[in-house]
């Protein structure tokens, strides 16, 4: 029996009741389909931060470095932490480390799930770069608590960071419908957007059975609002994709159904998966927390790891579940009742 090492980081809120309830999940599709996971769980979190002056230990990376894969709840607390130190001290330094350069995101209306529009068929797929671009984290601050304090952040694009991300939304175009839509604001930013471009526009020699369109944000986000349908694949820059994709959360009905997948694809290091919604403080330990976003993410894990007839299994008892109302509607049900009705329909 072929075995899988998981590395899980529950994190804060309400990481640790939809990574239980994901896991309950995955093992129960592990078991029917003749594999097994093993899981191995770290404290990495803000109350570990307040406990030891850090996010992860000085060797979280090479202790994660081993692992097939990483499946992640949530990480921060603004009220204990300051956000700019639990992303970069954890979620930022993994997918770097390991370069999980591309982060994938599916937004689609799950059966039984109503969302804010009129247009209910689409199916968009948005990649995110995810380990330069305006986070890359080059900057500073001068003169700190004067009147003439400056702050400068520089976004950093490099010709094999943005092209190796292109490549690999037009090879997903090209297994989906053959339609790649590039986002950019090189109306605007004349530098980095036009680069993008222009390394957009010579890739697509390399794939003519893919039709691509180049956008500028503001008319993307208004397109994913106005005529969802017509959109396939969706690449961005790591902000430009980051706002987007909760733009695609909301269409499809909200953070809850919002899955992601922090992928390497030259599998050199292990990829890491998380929903979307952040640890939700407000909510941690009522019960609450819709694991759907969750589970969805553990099924983009168990699909990476090339068990596609688990991943297939898990996407339908969700499809199955949200049919029957349940975890439809956001805050109506428990996260017990969910999960619940997950693993039912995957017997």
């Amino acid at each position: 029996m072929k075995t899988y090492k998981i590395a899980l980081l529950p994190g804060d809120g309400i990481g640790h009741d939809v990574t239980e309830a994901t896991w309950a999940v995955l093992e129960k599709a592990a078991q029917s389909n003749g594999f097994s996971l093993d899981a191995t769980s770290y404290p990495w979190s803000c109350d570990y931060y307040l406990a030891n002056g850090s996010m992860m230990p000085g060797n979280g990376i090479e202790t994660l470095r081993f692992f097939d894969a990483i499946l992640l709840g949530a990480v921060g607390w603004p009220r204990k932490v300051p956000d700019s130190v639990s992303l970069h001290g954890l979620l930022l330094p993994i997918r770097k480390a390991f370069v999980q350069y591309a982060n994938i995101r599916p937004h689609r209306l799950l059966p039984g799930v109503q969302g804010p529009l009129r247009s209910e068929n689409f199916d968009i797929l948005c990649i995110r770069e995810n380990t330069e671009g305006e986070y890359s984290g080059a900057g500073g601050r001068v003169h700190q608590g004067t009147d003439s304090e400056v702050a400068v952040e520089t976004s950093i694009f490099t010709h094999k960071g943005v092209e190796r991300i292109l490549r690999f939304g037009f090879e997903q175009a090209r297994a989906r419908r053959g339609k790649l839509a590039s986002v950019t604001k090189s109306n605007a930013q004349k530098y980095s957007m036009v680069f993008w471009d222009e390394i957009t526009e010579r890739l697509s020699a390399d794939y003519p059975d893919v039709e691509v369109t180049s956008y500028h944000i503001d008319a993307m986000a208004a397109r994913m609002v106005m005529a969802p349908e017509s959109l396939d694949v969706v690449v961005a820059s790591n902000l430009f994709g980051d706002i987007l994709t909760d733009l695609g959360a909301a269409i499809q009905g909200g953070l809850g159904f919002a899955a992601s997948a922090n992928i390497n694809p030259d599998r050199s290091a292990p990829s890491m998966f998380e929903p979307v919604h952040g640890s939700a403080p407000d909510i941690a330990h009522l019960g609450i927390a819709n694991p759907i976003a969750a589970i969805w993410s553990g099924a983009l894990m168990l699909e990476h790891l090339g068990e596609t007839a688990a991943a297939g299994e898990v996407m339908a008892a969700i499809e199955a579940t949200t049919a029957r109302g349940i975890g439809a509607i956001p805050g109506k049900d428990k996260t017990d009742a969910i999960t619940a009705s997950v693993l039912s329909a995957l017997d």
